[in-house]
């Protein structure tokens, strides 16, 4: 089935079409200066989401991501201080040790939230000569200019700047959220190569002198370099479409000569109680947070998965209770399913498979697509049919579908060790103490299942 996602570019949605079915895929990783909040988990859900969907639908994938470990400012323009020099000074370590403590943190979220790996992740300090290579073709074919603080983008020479984000370059309000520099010849004028202050710490030879890259290079840089000047399909959250990724647009434009990502998409933000997430209000929530709350990460992804991407999503606790209660509930049913003994006739199963994978093909709708599996775990017989139905479904939905018996089967260790006790009783033919630990674990609500060679299970009653 073909894929539709929405093209921010054209405005439409628009099919797929990779070459030899394999999707070049690049989605804006994360800047690894501070912990990652949940609105930043969402989107990398949505990077999971879209991956998920190109393989469901039977696409092969090529996927990369980018870690920002030097040149992205406190702004998102050329301004400012670079984030990773900000955490530097602030936690008295080098940035390579920020950048490696704060994308171990966020790796381990993601996993946490069964996020699947990229093919390729590359951090932005490791490809500093391919940016280098990059830029020199950006000059070369004329779309750069050099002047005392660093290489810039000449904008004027690309026809179709701004067409991303809906701005016309004769416009007066045109480039306003970039700081005017002198030296530059306009004001959205974007840097390609800083040259680095004496205090710089991050700093690498080029040919323009001492510096570092600009934030908006790397991206282009390392999609090129993973998967050449085809891009398929290329997202990011919504804040990215009028700088960062018109930018991208532009710098492969100047170093290929043609249009390089066919599909760019974008996800919208995730509010909290209806207003902005920001640290000043303190409604900023990292993952780790939520489960000293008490809030599993499946709890999250599927609060995040009923809510389409192109939507904003207010998060509230209330929604969450929500989510913790339904992902309870949906447990219990794909339980009872897995025993189930009634037959479901194929046709049935196929409408149903084939109305999920309609949804997802349609612009990776999720929450149309969680629809369908409570509608079938729901609406049929307890049927091992539809447990594996259910299975088929979570190659998308990413619930851990195939995990839950054995959640439910985890047996805390004080019953573990009663239970080992009575095997050593058993194993001295003490028989009336064995009767009086196996009662033991049933007052703690347990059941204990004899087996050959003194072996036992546990079942919770």
């Amino acid at each position: 089935m073909e894929l539709k996602i929405y093209n921010s570019l054209t405005r439409k949605k628009q099919a797929l079409k990779p070459i030899n079915n394999c999707v070049n895929f690049y989605f804006c990783g994360p800047t690894v200066y501070w912990f990652q909040h949940i609105g930043n988990m969402r989107a990398f859900f949505v990077m999971d989401s879209v991956r998920r969907a190109v393989k469901y639908l039977g696409y092969e994938i090529n996927h990369v991501m980018n870690i920002t470990d030097v040149g992205h400012m406190t702004s998102d323009a050329d301004e400012g201080e670079d984030k990773m020099e900000v955490a530097s000074k602030r936690e008295h370590k080098t940035p390579e040790q920020v950048a490696a403590f704060y994308w171990g943190q966020c790796w381990e979220d993601m996993q946490a939230l069964n996020i699947e790996k990229p093919e390729h992740i590359c951090p932005a300090t490791s490809v500093i000569q391919d940016i280098i290579n990059f830029v020199e073709k950006i000059l070369e074919n004329g779309y750069g200019y050099i002047t005392e603080n660093g290489v810039y983008f000449d904008t004027s020479k690309y026809a179709h700047y701004g067409e991303l984000g809906g701005m016309n370059q004769n416009d007066k309000q045109f480039g306003a959220r970039i700081a005017v520099d002198e030296k530059k010849r306009h004001p959205a004028d974007f840097a390609l190569w800083v040259k680095a202050k004496d205090n710089h710490i991050q700093r690498w030879d080029s040919p323009w002198g001492v510096g570092y890259p600009g934030w908006h290079i790397e991206c282009s840089a390392i999609g090129n370099k993973f998967l050449g000047e085809h891009i398929d399909l290329h997202g990011g959250g919504v804040e990215h479409k009028t700088v960062h990724h018109e930018n991208e647009i532009a710098q492969n434009y100047a170093r290929c000569g043609h249009e390089v990502v066919d599909i760019w998409f974008h996800l919208e933000h995730l509010m909290f109680d209806g207003g902005k997430m920001s640290k000043s209000l303190g409604n900023i929530y990292t993952l780790s947070a939520l489960k000293d709350k008490g809030y599993s990460p499946m709890d999250l992804r599927l609060f995040f998965l009923s809510a389409h991407y192109s939507k904003p999503q207010n998060f509230t606790f209330d929604a969450l209770n929500s989510a913790k209660e339904s992902y309870a509930n949906l447990k219990k049913l794909i339980l009872k399913h897995k025993s189930g003994q009634n037959k479901i006739e194929k046709a049935v199963l196929d409408e149903l498979k084939n109305k999920f994978s309609a949804f997802v093909a349609d612009d990776v709708n999720s929450p149309l697509a969680l629809s369908v599996l409570w509608e079938a775990l729901k609406n049929y017989p307890d049927s091992h049919d539809i447990y594996n139905l259910a299975l088929d479904f979570d190659r998308f939905l990413g619930l851990k579908l195939n995990e839950v018996e054995e959640e439910r089967l985890a047996i805390p260790d004080e019953i573990i060790a009663i239970a080992e006790q009575r095997k050593q009783a058993r194993e001295h033919k003490d028989y009336a103490t064995s009767d009086i630990l196996r009662d033991k674990i049933s007052s703690l609500g347990f059941t204990i299942l004899d087996k050959p060679k003194n072996e036992y299970e546990i079942i919770k009653k």
